[in-house]
């Protein structure tokens, strides 16, 4: 045990068990580690959030089309899935914030770059799919590098306050970036937008860089556990081994392939739509929605974190998937445009609850030394049928109408939930 680590644990033990905010600021003042990591995440989620909804105005603007909007979530999402097996086991190899620096670096180049083509009036769809693609490719490989980091850093005295203060805080941001991004659109140009965007990864480049200097004074258990003996397809394999290992882990991802189908695809491609062209409602309040979405998951997350420990994890976790499904099929009955917000609160509080035992659950079942592979494989999972899925939603749509869509998909996803709710192992999952 490193000298951090068994100082944070002695002040910990030393603290009293009251009050919940107690339990937030304990990661702050015991980890420098865990700043900087926080503070270079949310940073950089900031300015995506802004982008998350300038991307589909930009592209409904020019096309109007739910089928083209799919089409570009599939270029965005087809080299994430590609690239995944693969980033893992170089996750598990090499400085896990080598690779942040190297992602965040071509996203803050591709984001300038978007910047000064959409103000020079150059944007066309082939040179945007062309930047979806390679942003996409840096997705798949920052999240596995992040998601490791994050299991190194976040030590089991900080764990479960360091998750929720990190889930509290990026939906904190994502509140500003929704409402900011429909203002941005409606006011300016979308290519503010985009410069907004690249600056913040520029920021969060320059955190990532202090936090790499941090881990590299403090000793072993806080640096990246590098494997570098086997073959690409044992390592690889061993991945599969640890989730074998875990009923509660092979058959959740299992089960997400299928219910990130379901939901993803109606809020990227079907969501935007629903505001926009069916309402005919202006960016802001589409930014609003989202902003609603941001509200429910810090709700979400602070009851969560509000607790250093919980009893009946598994079915905590899906009731609120089975929650987030049910706001999306109340999308498609209700046209009144504050319970529009309302329920996309309750979609954000639902899945946070998800999101953060399944987090919590990682970090707990996994080895560190394995993490990068098993995170690529989590990821590979939920997202490997994403871009099929994309298609169909945004092309059943225009062939059946998307509120028809919007309900077929929600109550699909809901039926996966209730069956994998059967399954004894995820019930009991503590």
């Amino acid at each position: 045990m490193n000298s951090e680590t068994s100082a944070a644990t002695a002040a910990a033990a030393s603290q009293p068990p009251d009050s919940g905010w107690r339990n937030f600021i304990t990661p702050i003042k015991q980890s420098r580690a865990f700043t900087l990591l926080w503070l270079g995440q949310w940073i950089a989620v900031l300015g995506s959030s802004v982008t998350t909804v300038i991307l589909p105005i930009v592209i409904y603007s020019v096309t109007g089309s739910t089928t083209i909007m799919g089409m570009a979530m599939a270029v965005y999402m087809l080299p994430n899935v590609l690239v995944l097996p693969f980033s893992g086991w170089i996750v598990d190899r090499v400085d896990r914030v080598r690779l942040i620096l190297f992602t965040n670096g071509t996203r803050f180049l591709l984001m300038l770059g978007a910047c000064l083509t959409m103000l020079g009036g150059r944007m066309n769809l082939p040179l945007l799919f062309a930047g979806l693609a390679v942003y996409g490719l840096m997705d798949g490989i920052f999240n596995p590098a992040y998601s490791a980091l994050r299991a190194q850093v976040f030590t089991p005295d900080i764990r479960n306050a360091a998750n929720a203060l990190s889930q509290i805080s990026v939906q904190a941001v994502r509140l500003l970036g929704p409402p900011l991004g429909g203002i941005i659109v409606s006011v300016t140009s979308a290519g503010i937008g985009f410069a907004l965007d690249s600056l913040t990864y520029l920021v969060s480049f320059l955190c990532f860089w202090l936090l790499s200097s941090v881990l590299a004074g403090i000793p072993s258990s806080f640096r990246d556990s590098t494997v570098g003996k086997g073959s690409f397809i044992s390592e690889f394999m061993e991945g599969f081994h640890v989730l074998k290992k875990e009923p509660w882990l092979w058959i959740t991802i299992l089960a997400f392939c299928f219910i990130n189908i379901c939901y993803t695809g109606i809020i990227s491609v079907l969501v935007p739509w629903l505001f926009k062209v069916h309402h005919g409602y202006s960016p802001i309040v589409y930014g609003l929605a989202m902003t609603g979405t941001g509200a429910g998951a810090i709700i979400g997350a602070f009851v969560y974190g509000a607790k250093r420990t919980w009893k009946h994890r598994g079915l905590i976790a899906y009731a609120g998937a089975f929650a987030s499904g049910l706001a999306l099929f109340l999308l498609s009955c209700i046209n009144w445009m504050p319970g529009l917000i309302l329920i996309m609160f309750l979609e954000g509080f639902g899945i946070m609850m998800f999101a953060i035992i399944w987090e919590t659950s990682l970090q707990e079942l996994v080895p560190p030394e394995a993490f990068g592979r098993v995170a690529s494989l989590d990821m590979l999972g939920s997202f490997a049928l994403l871009p099929a899925g994309y298609l169909a939603v945004g092309a059943l749509a225009d062939l059946i109408g998307g509120i028809w869509t919007i309900q077929l998909f929600a109550l699909i996803g809901m039926a996966i939930v209730a069956g994998v709710l059967c399954i004894p192992s995820i019930r009991r999952f503590q």
